[in-house]
């Protein structure tokens, strides 16, 4: 069975979108591709919902190896460990997979799978080492999608902040749709990377600085009033110091 691309899904109490999220995931993309779902603790019903999906018809039109189902697996830590720590356990198989490209897909919803065959085209006519998903390259599309006001505030704050100390410019750099190169994720050491939210800027800033071909793609924004898991002080707070130490290395 060959898998070109290799997708993780943070999945953390997303037993409402779960489904919904891997039933958008297109089958030309499947195809080429090993999906892991990590469900990082969760206490509500995630894993009830992932068995609903592979037990579900979508996936049982084939037989044998070629049967859509055998593209899934689901890991589950016990205990929940952090976003970076999903993070890393995604590019930790995706490099074991052998596959060419690594993406990123949130459980929550809030990111469009039916993208995905796009990226990931993308990644291989340009040769990308990064391709993150933007909600603020098309004006006026995260506010349609729901996004709070004091995100957009905040993101667009960050991210001007993020390109005076960055060599590629971005419009979103707080995205967490992001597909990277293997060639790229061989070159990090992951156990050196944030435990929590700013892994992803860490990962852009480590391209950044090594010259990998950086670029974004417009995306959807889709708030449906999930529960966010994200302290925005925090979190700012860890994107300045990102910031700062970029800054100090140029």
């Amino acid at each position: 069975m060959t898998n070109d691309y290799f997708i993780f899904v943070p999945a953390y109490n997303v037993e409402r979108k779960l489904c919904e999220v891997l039933s958008k995931i297109d089958e030309s993309v499947l195809s080429r591709a090993h999906v892991l779902v990590i469900d990082d603790g969760s206490r509500d019903g995630t894993a009830v919902a992932y068995q609903k999906f592979i037990e579900s018809d979508y996936l049982n039109t084939s037989e044998g190896e070629d049967c859509l189902k055998n593209r899934f697996e689901y890991l589950k830590f016990e205990k929940n460990k952090g976003y970076g720590a999903v993070v890393k356990k995604g590019i930790e198989k995706g490099l074991a997979s052998g596959a060419a490209f690594i993406a990123c897909l949130h459980g929550d919803g809030q990111y469009p799978a039916e993208k995905l065959g796009e990226f990931f085209e993308e990644m291989e006519n340009r040769n990308l080492d990064v391709l993150q998903g933007s909600r603020l390259a098309v004006a006026g599309n995260a506010k349609r999608g729901g996004m709070p006001l004091y995100k957009r505030l905040g993101g667009r704050a960050l991210t001007k902040l993020e390109d005076k100390a960055f060599r590629v410019k971005l419009t979103d750099r707080h995205s967490g749709f992001i597909v990277y190169s293997s060639r790229f994720l061989e070159t990090v050491n992951l156990s050196r990377l944030s435990s929590s939210f700013d892994i992803d800027l860490e990962l852009i800033s480590l391209a950044d600085s090594q010259n990998f071909a950086i670029a974004e793609l417009p995306i959807p924004t889709c708030y449906d009033g999930e529960k966010s898991n994200l302290n925005v002080v925090t979190y700012g707070v860890r994107v300045l110091r990102q910031i700062w130490r970029r800054k100090k290395k140029r």
